[in-house]
Order: structure tokens, then C-alpha cells, then sequence
């Protein structure tokens, strides 16, 4: 993989470089879902600072099983479900964060970008109709949008009833204080509103299938990575694919014209049995690039720091068209040896 290999794909134009999620939609017509959405920003900035009070026990029985929640375990303002304008959380935290100018004007920019969340609505319901459809297990919960000032929670479950959208956290890779509170460059494609049904269903996945690291094998992880990223590609079926795992479309076109290549580097070097945290983790989770996989003289690095989790996804596919007749389910429920399931797929990168 020199540098002159790659040169020609950086030289492509744009259109040729991104590249769509090829999975056949699965047919969920006869699937009847509401999706239940709130915009709790909204709310919560609507209120009257100068009666906290009343305005809290409003809003208390808007979101019952939310607000108190949100205040003492998100913002951890210690209220404590007591909404006299006089408790210090009250008026030393709540309206401090509703009246400061700085959160003020992140709310703002949040309103223009997301005056609602139709799309985003529509583009989940699909997903969880998928979801409903072939994974009875999973319950399909409400969704609440929320503004954290920037506190880097894109997207979090409190329990299966509810997943938390922080609105504040997809604002586009140019907002200007994402670097201060320390989002790298390298995490740019997670930043995007195309984003956000990905950050959704990435932890709804792994609230019912976490992540495994301690003493697993790089084959091991990037095949949990596999199954995570052929869930998504399930249900969010018409996503372009770079989006789904969160390169970009350069990126994205490097990894496929240098499978083959990808999968040796981890043969050669001796990676896929590789117990060692400093071998594996660098390779299945965001990074800036891949470790060794571009000449150190390249000052631009194409590579994606994630692209073992591309490799597990190819294998895990690999596996599926083998063995048609497996459900999605029964595949995100399988535990093999990784090993056998990398024999059983017949994986032949080309």
C-alpha cells in the first residue's frame, strides 16, 4: 500500500466516492409503528427564568419520567425533584444554564439547524420498524432530543423505554467549539445531522450487545464490530455507507480498493490472534488513521483509525451470503469461536 497506490483514488472525483449502503431493504409495509419524539430543548427553553418553580412542575408533568432525571443525573444539579426558585441547583445551575450567553446562543444555533425533526423522524421509524420486524427483543423507545452544552453525549439510552439525542453534539463538523471541548478532527463524520439515526441505532446495539474487550483477540473484536455495523447496515438500509461507520467518502473508497491488502497487514503481522490492547484496540475504534498501514513519510494519511471494524463488517457479510437462510437475530445471538465463524465464512478479500 504505497503511496502511489493511493494517489489515484485521491485524484477521483467526489460523486465517484461515496458509496451507498447495497443491502436490500427489507419489506416492512405491513410493520405499524408511531414513533413517540420529544423536543425536551425546546421545552426546557421556553421556560420563564423568572418563575423556575411553576414552569418545573409544568414541565414535571410533561415528561414524568424524564425531568428529574435529566436534572440530577445529566446536569447533575442536585434538585432532587424540589423546584422552589429558592433550592441552589435552581437557581445557581438550571437558570445559570438558561440564561448564560454562551448556552443561550448554542440553543439558538440548535434551532436553526433542527427547526424540527421530521427527517429524522421518518428516517428512524424506518429503523425501528427493521428493528421490530426481525428483532422482537429490542423494544422500540421514545425519543428526547435534548441540549447538553456540548458535554459529548451524542446519544445515550437511560433504559429500553428511552434513548436521549443530544441535539448540541450534530451540529456539523465546522462548528467552531467542538474542538474546545475536545471532539478531534478525526471524528468529523460523527458530527453530521446524517449522522444521527447511526448514533441512535449504535447505542440501541450496544445496550443489548456490549462491547467486549478484556481478554478477546483482535478477530474477536473487529467480528463484534462486524455484527454491530451489519446491524446498522439492516436497518438503516438506504445510508450511504461511509456515514455508517463514520469515514469519509475518500476514506471510504481506500478501504475498499485495498481490502485484500488490509486483511494481509493483519495476517502478516500476526494481529488477528493478537491479545495485546496496544495491537488491537487502535485498529476497531475512531482513530485519526490506521497504525502501519501507509508509509510514515505520507504526511496525509488516508486510512481510517476504525478500519478493522470495515474488515469485521466484510466477514460478517461473507458469513451471511454463505449462509442465507440465517436471521438477524440468530446472528447478533451466535457466540462461536472466532476462529470457526472466520472458517465458516470462506472470507477471500480480493
Amino acid at each position: 500500500m504505497s503511496g502511489k497506490q493511493l494517489l489515484p483514488i485521491l485524484l477521483l472525483p467526489i460523486f465517484a466516492l461515496s458509496c451507498t449502503n447495497s443491502k436490500k431493504a427489507a419489506d416492512v409495509s405491513n410493520v405499524q409503528l408511531t414513533l413517540n419524539t420529544r423536543r425536551f430543548d425546546l421545552d426546557l427553553f421556553a421556560l420563564d427564568t423568572g418563575n423556575l418553580s411553576k414552569g418545573l412542575v409544568d414541565l414535571q408533568g410533561k415528561y414524568p419520567n424524564f425531568l428529574n432525571y435529566y436534572l440530577d443525573t445529566v446536569m447533575a444539579y442536585g434538585i432532587r425533584g424540589n423546584y422552589s426558585d429558592t433550592v441552589k441547583g435552581v437557581h445557581e445551575g438550571l437558570r445559570v444554564f438558561l440564561t448564560f450567553k454562551d448556552f443561550v446562543a448554542l440553543e439558538d444555533t440548535i434551532k436553526a439547524h433542527y427547526p424540527d425533526t421530521q427527517d429524522i423522524d421518518a428516517e428512524l421509524t424506518g429503523g425501528f420498524k427493521v428493528v421490530r420486524k426481525y428483532m422482537p427483543k429490542m423494544a422500540v423507545p421514545k425519543i428526547i432530543y435534548l441540549n447538553m452544552g456540548l458535554s459529548n453525549w451524542p446519544s445515550f439510552p437511560i433504559d429500553t423505554a428511552t434513548m436521549c439525542v443530544g441535539l448540541d453534539m450534530f451540529l456539523g463538523d465546522t462548528y467552531p467549539y467542538y474542538r474546545s471541548v475536545g471532539v478531534p478532527d478525526y471524528m468529523g463524520g460523527h458530527l453530521a445531522k446524517s449522522y444521527i439515526p447511526v448514533s441512535v441505532f449504535t447505542s440501541i446495539y450496544k445496550y443489548y450487545y456490549p462491547f467486549i474487550q478484556d481478554e478477546r483477540t483482535l478477530l474477536d473484536l473487529m467480528l463484534q464490530r462486524g455484527k454491530e455495523q451489519y446491524f446498522l447496515h439492516k436497518v438503516l438500509p438506504t445510508k450511504e455507507e461511509n456515514v455508517l461507520f463514520g469515514f469519509s467518502p475518500i476514506q471510504m473508497a481506500w478501504c475498499r480498493k485495498f481490502e485484500a491488502d488490509i486483511y494481509n497487514f493483519f495476517v502478516k503481522n500476526e494481529l488477528l490472534y493478537n491479545k495485546e490492547a496496544v495491537a488491537r484496540f487502535g485498529y476497531v475504534n475512531d482513530g485519526p488513521f490506521a497504525q502501519g498501514m501507509e508509509p510514515t513519510t505520507d504526511t496525509v494519511k488516508v486510512s481510517p483509525g476504525n478500519v478493522g471494524s470495515w474488515i469485521g463488517y466484510r466477514i460478517v457479510n461473507a458469513y451471511m451470503e454463505r449462509y442465507p437462510a440465517t436471521t438477524l437475530a440468530q446472528l447478533l445471538d451466535m457466540k462461536p469461536e472466532p476462529s470457526r465463524f472466520l472458517d465458516s465464512a470462506r472470507y477471500r478479500p480480493r
